[in-house]
């Protein structure tokens, strides 16, 4: 009996520990590790699972981590996929504070950071496209790609235009009486937005996730801060259309349903990003990977494969479109290493240099070398496949490409990484 009882008091300790009662959160999928961080002054809740490049995946409202498990599996095959639970849901902490927005995309990437990883592919739905959106803009150089599922972006173009602003009551539903009226019918509540946000409510988000979500919301606080989620709205839009100022360069996908926020959320997308494919999903609502499985996960799949695959990683070069592969070494560390770069036609790098003596080789292409402290179009040599040339430590070069891509082969002793001589041209470059 006393061990029974030890046993009985570990696993309460466990749940306790873990902030959330057991019909709240599935246990993690195979493959996958429940793990906390405490990060941005917030405990974070996540799974983690996989191999190669790193993706995270962002819930949305009525919802927590566990909507992805349709689709973790199927990533992990070649990506390191980070699932949390965003500030306020499911396990993770529920501070009083801190639901803007930007503040809840710098959560993920001090998450991402303590994970060592340095660039992701981000995808986010309904509340998670915006923190999505929001962890682009402020760090479009660690973005590689990004997902909006949706919903709607505050402050860009006529969002308050948009279907699910039908229901605009829901976004002013904050305070002492709103709580008060959910407390203990939270089911009910959510009933509202599993039904009537789907195209088809019989297709909609399934029972058996129905009452994870429900268990997630009604534990203290939950409810109060899934509230927060749309009392920021005002903040939101007016940081978005400030962020909106620069447009986002890395590949966008947006899936829509065509029940829901159809073009609506592309034409947004559009406003603020360069390179987008919109794909609105037939006879979808809102719930995208409950509603429509067979469409949504392929195309989500296959656009975030077309990322570089592990050994592909961020460069320090800070230009959009530039791959670096390591092929030995770790450039961040002391030590010998090797990197591939791989530059994308009409591509100019402005006057940089290096820590560490570097030596290179042109695989491919012709490559356009010069040294001096500012780009200058006359001292560049033409250097086609084949050509070797040295990379002094901490003497200002620059280059560019011409109509073909071109591939280089850098060597060098790190840790390395890369200085701008001009500040300005350095923001131009990022």
């Amino acid at each position: 009996m006393k061990r029974l009882f030890a046993w009985a008091l570990a696993a309460g300790a466990a749940i306790a520990a873990a902030g959330l009662p057991d019909i709240a959160r599935a246990a993690a999928p195979q493959g996958f590790a429940d793990r906390t961080a405490e990060v941005n002054g917030v405990r974070l809740h996540y799974m983690i699972g996989g191999e190669g490049s790193a993706v995270v995946l962002l819930h949305g409202y009525a919802q927590t981590s566990h909507m992805w498990r349709p689709v973790m599996g199927k990533l992990a095959k070649r990506h390191v996929v980070i699932v949390p639970d965003l500030r306020g849901a499911g396990a993770s902490g529920k501070p009083t504070a801190g639901y803007d927005k930007k503040t809840m995309a710098q959560d993920i990437h001090a998450l991402v950071a303590s994970l060592g990883h340095e660039r992701i592919t981000i995808v986010g739905h309904d509340i998670g496209l915006m923190v999505a959106y929001a962890y682009a803009a402020q760090y479009p150089q660690s973005t590689e790609r990004v997902v909006l599922m949706d919903a709607f972006l505050p402050g860009i173009g006529n969002w308050k235009d948009v279907w699910l602003l039908r229901d605009l009551w829901h976004f002013h539903f904050y305070g002492e009486t709103p709580l008060a009226l959910v407390t203990g019918r939270e089911r009910i509540y959510f009933e509202h937005f599993w039904n009537d946000f789907a195209a088809d409510r019989t297709r909609s988000v399934p029972e058996a996730d129905r009452r994870i979500y429900m268990a997630a919301y009604a534990q203290p606080g939950g409810m109060r801060a899934g509230f927060e989620y749309f009392k920021a709205f005002e903040q939101d839009a007016a940081d978005f259309a400030a962020l909106s100022a620069t447009k986002l360069t890395m590949p966008m996908l947006v899936l829509t349903g065509e029940k829901a926020s159809g073009n609506f959320l592309i034409d947004q997308a559009r406003l603020v990003a360069t390179d987008v494919r919109g794909v609105v999903i037939k006879g979808s609502g809102h719930w995208l990977i409950d509603e429509a499985p067979q469409q949504v996960i392929p195309a989500l799949v296959a656009f975030i494969n077309e990322a570089p695959e592990s050994g592909s990683v961020a460069g320090t070069s800070g230009v959009a479109g530039i791959v670096t592969q390591v092929l030995k070494g770790n450039p961040a560390q002391a030590g010998l290493y090797t990197l591939q770069l791989t530059v994308p036609a009409n591509t100019r790098i402005e006057s940089h240099s290096h820590p560490d003596d570097r030596v290179a080789t042109v695989i491919s292409g012709t490559w356009y070398f010069g040294t001096g402290d500012k780009f200058e179009e006359r001292k560049l040599r033409e250097l086609p496949a084949g050509s070797f040339y040295s990379e002094p430590p901490n003497e200002p070069h620059f280059a560019r490409t011409g109509d073909t891509p071109v591939v280089v082969q850098i060597t060098g002793f790190g840790p390395t990484g890369t200085r701008y001589v001009n500040r300005d041209a350095e923001d131009a470059q990022e």
